[in-house]
């Protein structure tokens, strides 16, 4: 019985492509008592496996908590295996706003002591006891209340770049440290403050009102289906989003636009940005904010250093990395020195530029493509890309696509190319094929030829 991956990233973002199918980015969480958290997991893996199921999933004794990708022609057969389980009958599912075929590339699902790591020990009080749950319309009007005190429960990566107006945002790398830094701001208002929370999807707010209401705070609200369901409901019913700028989301897309309002900078020169980026360096993998501009000057990397250990063979950066903790490698959340425009805590409430309407995070669905290549090395001082062809041609004049998890989806036209080594029209399968690139290029990287 298989129960674990068998395809790498690369592999499966290859499928994906070539099926061509639209995907639906989801996320949802259940707190239910499960007594067997091991075999749940595998039985959920097997069921999820075979309708190509992608996403990464924590489950426990307290419940299951989940970021997915699921193929949209098998968006019912998935709410099926969901719903053999009496605590998942009728679970909302949080569709995301903006979708995207690449938003999870493996099935990860996590057996761990609880599905957020919020450090309370529930044996203490009545986690059923939970705050009262607004809808968008509700939340609005609560918000205008000058009786209100909102609060954001999500990290300063995630706030920096899209929050509620006038909200307390906290700044913490992770949710259990933002409980007790709110309990001791707000104790002076336990008794006739509204307390309104809110989070990504709901699930931090779930056990946050509890732990509120024990601590003696008597108003508590929260943010139903949190800030995914929140942009939902504001456009089916025409309503005012009183949140500006981005969700950030834990998937490759790093990020979903509820506003057009840009209200973060970008970390190394300060123009308007929100896009997340990871550093290139893979004994850094640091997690910032990085203009178009600073992503090509600084080739992915957050400092003038990591860019320099990228130029390094590739068997002298294990070696400088060798025995280091870099912690989570997609999400490592520290703060740099040399990120001079990191802003966090006290976030401000005006845009600070405008999104460009031509950034369409589904670029790369849209896009018809078909997979002729992959790199095999860059020649850094010449601006040189070596490509392996393994699947059709290319001639002279082609638009291709350089496609990777750290390169992102860069086009080029064929002007000039040499193919084994001789300046060429077309390259075929088994050639080498070697042209001008001026961007980095990863072995990881993949190239396509866009189709007309």
């Amino acid at each position: 019985m298989q129960l674990y991956n068998t395809l790498s990233a690369e592999e499966r973002s290859e499928l994906i492509d070539q099926a061509g199918q639209q995907r639906l980015t989801l996320s949802f969480y259940a707190y239910a008592k499960i007594e067997d958290p091991k075999k749940f997991r595998d039985d959920l893996f097997v069921a999820w496996n075979a309708l190509d199921a992608l996403g990464r999933i924590y489950v426990a004794q307290e419940g299951i908590n989940a970021q997915m990708s699921v193929p949209a022609e098998n968006f019912e057969a998935f709410r099926e295996t969901l719903e053999v389980y009496d605590f998942m009958k009728g679970i909302r599912l949080n569709v995301a706003v903006e979708q995207d075929d690449h938003s999870f590339l493996k099935l990860t699902i996590k057996v761990r002591h609880k599905i957020v790591a919020d450090g309370l020990n529930d044996d203490t009080f009545d986690v059923t006891n939970k705050g009262v749950h607004l809808r968008a319309k509700e939340f609005n009007e609560i918000l205008e209340d000058p009786n209100t005190i909102v609060v954001d429960f999500r990290n300063h990566y995630e706030s920096e770049v899209g929050h509620f107006k006038g909200a307390i945002t906290p700044d913490v790398e992770t949710f259990r440290e933002s409980l007790p830094i709110i309990n001791e701001q707000l104790q002076d208002f336990k008794e006739d403050k509204n307390l309104v929370m809110y989070c990504t999807g709901g699930i931090r707010c779930e056990k946050a009102s509890a732990y509120f209401k024990h601590q003696g705070f008597k108003n508590v609200f929260q943010l139903e289906g949190g800030i995914i369901n929140y942009a939902k409901q504001i456009e089916e019913e025409g309503l005012e989003s009183k949140f500006i700028g981005k969700n950030f989301v834990f998937d490759n897309r790093l990020g979903e636009r509820i506003t057009d309002d840009i209200i973060s900078q970008c970390h190394q020169c300060g123009k308007p940005c929100d896009n997340h980026t990871n550093c290139a360096n893979d004994g850094c993998h640091l997690l910032f904010i990085q203009c178009d501009d600073c992503k090509a000057a600084m080739e992915n990397c957050c400092s003038t250093a990591c860019q320099e250990i990228t130029h390094l063979p590739y068997e002298e950066q294990v070696k400088l990395r060798s025995g280091k903790q870099v912690g989570n490698k997609v999400f490592r959340k520290g703060k740099s020195e040399s990120l001079k425009f990191k802003h966090s805590g006290d976030l401000p409430n005006a845009a600070l530029g405008t999104a460009s309407k031509t950034n369409d995070i589904r670029q790369k669905i849209k896009v018809k493509k078909t997979l002729v290549g992959k790199a095999e090395h860059y020649y850094v001082k010449a601006g040189i890309g070596l490509f392996t062809m393994e699947n059709q041609e290319l001639n002279l004049g082609d638009k291709i696509l350089i496609s990777g998890p750290t390169t992102g989806n860069q086009e080029l036209v064929l002007e000039k190319m040499f193919v084994n080594g001789y300046e060429g029209n077309q390259a075929v399968t088994g050639d080498k094929l070697t042209f001008a690139v001026p961007f980095r290029i990863r072995l990881s990287d993949k190239l396509y030829k866009i189709l007309d």
